[in-house]
């Protein structure tokens, strides 16, 4: 397999290469959730550039969950404009379009949505700045299932191909799946398969009512400590959710080359690829930057390589795949170069915060 190859997913649908923008925040919403025009005009660029799979940011499924301002929201019909928009050009240009729906859960903040931040269990992380959030009743977890359910109907109205469910990164769904977030004694927590539940009650609700042929993508972390994911849940969880009706799996590694520290030197892709069906569609994002890393991470096992920092500056990523020593250049960029690959102001200041990406 090479990173240019073409890869039937199912439901009709076949990536023209391996490539998949991945998610990213850039704080280009306007305050209602709707899409700006700026938002818009970068990911139709990756999509020119031939991304297999372009991924939104992730949108939040309920107005009061909202992570960050500027965040795209799928909660509200007003907000289905700029979602056909979106739709409409991505694949005018024939990448797969996926909107990442989520809710922050206990990293949404008060002063940003007004009201105490909802959890599995009573919660609080050094942003929160002393608040606890509330656990959230049975009734509110079927109601938040609803919301999800809700929102993907919404991105299929919109002509969305599909949505991907936001598991990882200790947001809502994932402090469902943590073991020291859920602390729960009901059947939303305890053992994996309980913790579990909510993102497999989600995904049964929202293949029950959209179309045969629309897509459900699960990303979720294999490790996070300090939320109580662990890799030989995040292992069983994987297998679990690939026998049922979803069409990709993707881990969210962070650097797909750090080793684990259990003296197991495999890495993590290698890891769920030797657990999950072979003939599984296996997304892997973290820090691969050129063609040769590319190919390596397939070769342990990734049938789609997912990209975040590598498509913000170098929209042609996938086009130049073609080339086995394709280096694109790393970071830092200038602000200049950034602003010619259409991200707006506020997404180049936002890309400020991280370490060495923009020239000072």
């Amino acid at each position: 397999m090479k990173p240019t190859d073409s890869l039937e997913i199912g439901r009709g649908f076949v990536l023209k290469n391996r490539s998949l923008l991945a998610a990213m925040t850039n704080k280009q919403s306007n305050e209602d959730g709707t899409l700006s025009d700026e938002e818009i005009t970068w990911l139709v660029r990756r999509a020119k550039g031939n991304f297999a799979i372009t991924t939104t940011a992730a949108a939040n499924v309920t107005e009061t969950g909202r992570g960050w301002e500027g965040e795209m929201g799928v909660w509200g019909d007003h907000q289905l404009p700029g979602l056909t928009k979106l739709a409409t050009l991505l694949n005018s240009h024939e990448t797969i379009s996926l909107v990442q729906l989520f809710h922050g859960g206990m990293r949404a903040p008060r002063e940003i949505n007004g009201v105490q931040p909802i959890s599995a269990s009573e919660n609080t992380e050094p942003n929160m700045k002393g608040e606890y959030t509330r656990e959230m009743t049975s009734t509110e977890v079927k109601e938040m299932i609803q919301s999800f359910t809700d929102a993907a109907l919404r991105c299929e109205k919109a002509g969305f191909d599909g949505v991907e469910l936001h598991g990882a990164h200790s947001y809502l769904i994932c402090q469902f799946l943590g073991a020291k977030t859920n602390r729960r004694n009901d059947e939303w927590g305890g053992d994996i398969h309980g913790r579990s539940k909510f993102l497999k009650e989600i995904i049964k609700s929202i293949r029950k009512v959209t179309n045969k042929n629309f897509l459900i993508t699960v990303r979720i972390s294999p490790i996070i400590e300090k939320a109580g994911i662990y890799l030989e849940d995040s292992l069983e969880l994987a297998l679990s959710l690939c026998q049922m009706d979803i069409d990709m799996l993707h881990i969210s590694c962070w650097d797909v080359f750090e080793e684990v520290g259990d003296g197991n030197e495999e890495s993590l892709t290698k890891r769920f690829s030797n657990v999950i069906p072979a003939d599984f569609p296996l997304i892997s994002t973290g820090a691969v930057w050129d063609t040769k890393e590319a190919q390596w991470l397939m070769d342990e096992g990734a049938d789609i390589v997912g990209v975040a920092r590598v498509g913000i500056a170098h929209p042609d990523w996938p086009q130049n795949l073609i080339d086995e020593n394709y280096q694109p250049q790393r970071p830092p960029f200038s602000v200049e170069h950034l602003a010619s690959v259409d991200l707006s102001p506020v997404f180049i200041d936002y890309m400020k915060r991280w370490k060495n990406f923009v020239k000072k």
